[in-house]
């Protein structure tokens, strides 16, 4: 029998919603905090095939989720691709910046990046025989919009400034940059399916940043090109978009982007996007994360909505953006046991 989550992608409503969840291993769950003290860092922890492959199987083991998605992070591509990387810890990551065409030039052709990355493939392998035959094997990337904006700052940004600056300032160098992270996505997805994956993601975290038709340009044009790839040289591979923040701009993005399935953040709600986005495909969410650290009633109630909602149509059951630390193990229990007697 096909695997719930592989069913909803090819369009069908099931009576139970398949569920995962962003982020699910992750630091809110004591034993990946001791694995993480056990790698000694977190990009130890990254590319470290066996102990990746770890905590990517914690939750499955603990929750029994319909999905496990592959413990990495977006930044290893720029990583790959010759940007230093280095996490300040309580802060987040940080990088050398991309804002000239010399450091343009300087990053490394997309052929050499899977040096870098063959343990990111090698954690795939091991999680494709040691999983339960019923849960699927997601790999990801991130969005090239999003990983430039760290590239273009070296960090994090509450407005993704930096990047706006430069795709004002210098077109070429930003557009330029676009490409490349689009190309060199488009062969690190492939690995992750030959070694595996039997379902990408793509994360566009701060396309809900891109207003007009640079939302098209840089949100949907690019994930078209890594999707339309990807169909090309694996067509039975189902691929999940997640242009997050995009609000009413959510409609028409399956056709937009060729992706199997929508991914919503809680900024729209369930009955709106059933109406305008569920009926283009399957779609994926959208349970506000804070439901994980109160928990409670409202947890059992919103959860029952958000699955009432996308009743009539392909719908995988996911938060509307990933777990955050603080969260409660036990209310992740309780929010898959709601959704599974929902049927």
């Amino acid at each position: 029998m096909t695997k719930t989550i592989l069913r909803a992608l090819a369009g069908e409503t099931l009576p139970t919603p398949p569920i995962w969840m962003m982020r699910q291993a992750g630091r809110y769950l004591p034993e990946y905090r001791a694995t993480r003290g056990e790698a000694g860092d977190f990009l130890s922890l990254c590319y470290n095939p066996d102990l990746a492959a770890e905590v990517t199987l914690q939750p499955i083991r603990r929750y029994g989720f319909d999905a496990a998605i592959l413990f990495a992070d977006i930044l290893l591509l720029p990583q790959a691709l010759g940007a230093d990387l280095w996490f300040v810890t309580g802060e987040g990551p940080r990088l050398s910046t991309i804002t000239t065409q010399a450091e343009l030039d300087a990053l490394k052709p997309k052929s050499d990046i899977h040096e870098t990355l063959n343990p990111i493939y090698e954690t795939v392998k091991i999680l494709s025989a040691e999983l339960p035959k019923e849960t699927t094997l997601i790999g990801f990337a991130g969005a090239p919009w999003t990983v430039a904006t760290y590239m273009i700052a070296g960090r994090g940004t509450p407005d993704q400034g930096p990047a706006h600056a430069l795709k004002a300032e210098n077109r070429a160098v930003f557009e330029g940059l676009i490409d490349i992270i689009t190309d060199a996505t488009i062969d690190y997805l492939s690995h992750q399916i030959t070694a595996g994956a039997e379902v990408v993601k793509i994360f566009d975290s701060w396309a809900g940043s891109l207003q007009a038709q640079d939302f098209v340009d840089f949100a949907l044009r690019p994930t078209a090109k890594i999707v339309l790839a990807l169909k090309a040289r694996h067509p039975d591979i189902p691929v999940i978009a997640f242009p997050r923040g995009a609000g009413d701009k959510y409609v028409g993005t399956h056709a937009a982007t060729g992706a199997d399935c929508i991914a919503l953040d809680d900024g729209v709600t369930a009955e709106w996007a059933a109406a305008n986005v569920q009926s283009q495909g399957c779609v994926q969410g959208n349970l506000a994360s804070s439901h994980m650290v109160t928990g409670g009633q409202e947890l059992i109630d919103e959860t029952r909505r958000i699955v009432d909602a996308f009743r009539n149509g392909p719908h995988i059951f996911n938060l509307g953006h990933g777990i955050t630390p603080d969260a409660n193990p036990d209310n992740v229990a309780l929010m898959i046991e709601t959704v599974r007697n929902s049927g």
